[in-house]
């Protein structure tokens, strides 16, 4: 078995040889740290999507009746007590955005829109005003607009029905307007901190070196997770300077190789640099089978008695034959690779393999489960 064969396996394994980096990969700083004060800023708000062709909230959604009830009130329409708005043309839906860094009032950004009860599309519907809120509870945007869904759903009378992607989200581009700015410190500060997206010691050294190489000491590192940078006071100068400096190569620590692997899909992952100690390693397969059948007792036309069903179950155990193999030390990714293929492996065996060997303190790297 080859190692594409092995990808196509069930459950989805994908066992994939990660990057082939060199040891000191020298990479663009704006990848590897991120600019305090410089950020996005998620927001929030709950609206309604009107419009809809009956593919809205239920009856059953008393929170959607509510907010109709509570709109039209802010336009004058009194509604009597104890009454039921029913529409189906309503949905109640969570908007969320992100304000990017430094965006000003006026400017528009995207939305995302989802439905909160149990609307079976969004397709066709347009937003009403909502609020968009960050996490101080204040509003620094306002979305409004038509709603576009990549998705749809059908049904017949027979109960039959079709569904494509997911007809419930959908997005407005620039459906939100910018109404209040989000305040930054990031031109007052003498400095400029650098936070490292993958604390590493290493690498952070490695800034600090390539910065005061090429601009003279003003670059400083306290520990693994960030580095300060004295920054030109001039608004103008500072900005400059940032753009020269995330445009900067600079060489990235080693990290320890890891296995990552997801029980949930399947997927193992082993990274290029990964090693494994000499080891012996045996797997074998337990397979367990259960036969359900019935059984019918049909007595004789003039016995008078009825005819009898009683289930039968047979279950069957199959120990599959154990193989034993063994690794030598210092054994790189592509030897573990011919070795699982050769058995045919499976997820499920590789993911048992793996965490033996780690506990065994055979694998010289991390093991990661997600």
């Amino acid at each position: 078995m080859n190692f594409r064969k092995l990808i196509a396996l069930p459950l989805a394994l994908s066992l994939a040889l990660g990057a082939t980096l060199p040891a000191q990969a020298a990479q663009a700083l704006r990848n590897l740290v991120a600019i305090e004060g410089v950020r996005d800023n998620p927001l929030v708000g709950y609206g309604l999507v009107v419009g809809l062709n009956g593919s809205g909230d239920s009856t059953q959604v008393k929170f959607s009746s509510q907010s109709v009830i509570n709109m039209l009130k802010q336009f004058g329409v009194k509604v009597p007590d104890g009454t039921d708005a029913k529409s189906k043309n309503v949905a109640t839906v969570m908007v969320s955005a992100v304000f990017p860094p430094g965006y000003r009032k006026g400017q528009s950004i995207d939305v995302v829109v989802s439905s909160m009860g149990d609307a079976k599309s969004l397709r066709g519907g347009a937003l009403l005003l909502t609020p968009l809120r960050a996490a101080d509870g204040e509003t620094y945007a306002l979305a409004q607009g038509n709603v576009v869904v990549g998705g749809f759903s059908a049904q017949g009378k027979s109960g039959s029905s079709i569904t494509v992607n997911t007809p419930t989200s959908g997005r407005i581009p620039s459906g939100a307007n910018i109404e209040r700015e989000i305040g930054t410190d990031f031109a007052s500060k003498p400095t400029v901190r650098l936070s490292l997206r993958h604390p590493h010691f290493e690498t952070a050294i490695n800034i600090v070196n390539s910065i005061n190489k090429r601009f003279g000491d003003i670059a400083t590192a306290s520990d693994a997770t960030s580095v300060d940078v004295v920054a030109p006071g001039n608004p103008t100068q500072r900005v400059a300077f940032m753009a020269k400096l995330e445009a900067m190569s600079v060489d990235v620590g080693e990290d320890a190789p890891k296995v990552v692997f997801n029980s949930r899909t399947g997927t193992v992952v082993i990274a290029e640099g990964l090693r494994v100690r000499a080891a012996a390693v045996t797997h074998g397969s337990l397979k367990v089978v259960i036969s359900e059948s019935t059984k019918v007792s049909q007595p004789n036309a003039l016995a008078g008695g009825s005819t009898v069903s009683s289930p039968q179950s047979q279950v069957t155990a199959d120990q599959g034959p154990a193989q034993m193999f063994k690794w030598p030390a210092g054994a790189k990714l592509q030897s573990i690779i011919d070795v699982v293929n050769s058995l045919g492996a499976t997820p499920d065996d590789i993911m048992a393999i793996l965490q033996a060997l780690d506990q065994a303190g055979a694998i010289e790297g991390e093991l990661v489960v997600i």
